[in-house]
């Protein structure tokens, strides 16, 4: 099974993730990929234009293979904001689009605490976006992080 896991940054994507996959499961993370392929001292939320657009190549291949084993193992996705494109593509594999949003004041809150500052527009965008569209809505404890 496809879990394409969509939601405004620091809404908890990663963690709906965490809570429902199993340890043989495949995880496509940008952020978490990002860090994998930044060298040490880099920060946790990395934003460098050069290792995003690797990171992103990255991503993508990774979303090839594991769209092919989808029916041996889950594989989960997170994609912030999916264009119609990229949904139609992920209903054409019978993905299940979640999107994770513990609401607008909650995310606000979050990404004041602990990401950069840019990472509001995204969330605003997402907000503006989430409109036209209907993936089924889960949300989480807005709890401290």
């Amino acid at each position: 099974m496809l879990y394409v896991v969509t939601g405004p940054p620091a809404s908890g994507k990663s963690s709906w993730i965490q809570s429902h996959a199993k340890p043989r499961d495949i995880v496509i993370d940008l952020d978490l990929i990002t860090r994998a392929l930044s060298g040490p001292g880099a920060p946790t939320w990395n934003q460098d234009p050069v290792q995003l657009r690797v990171a992103h190549r990255a991503r993508y291949a990774a979303m090839d293979e594991a769209f092919q084993v989808r029916d041996q193992v889950d594989v989960y996705l997170i994609h912030t904001m999916p264009s119609a494109k990229a949904l139609a593509r992920y209903r054409r594999l019978d993905a299940r689009i979640i999107a994770v949003d513990p609401g607008q004041d909650v995310v606000m809150q979050r990404i004041e605490a602990m990401r950069d500052p840019a990472m509001r527009r995204v969330a605003s965008r997402w907000y503006r976006q989430r409109k036209a569209s209907s993936p089924q809505v889960i949300r989480p404890p807005a709890r401290d992080w």
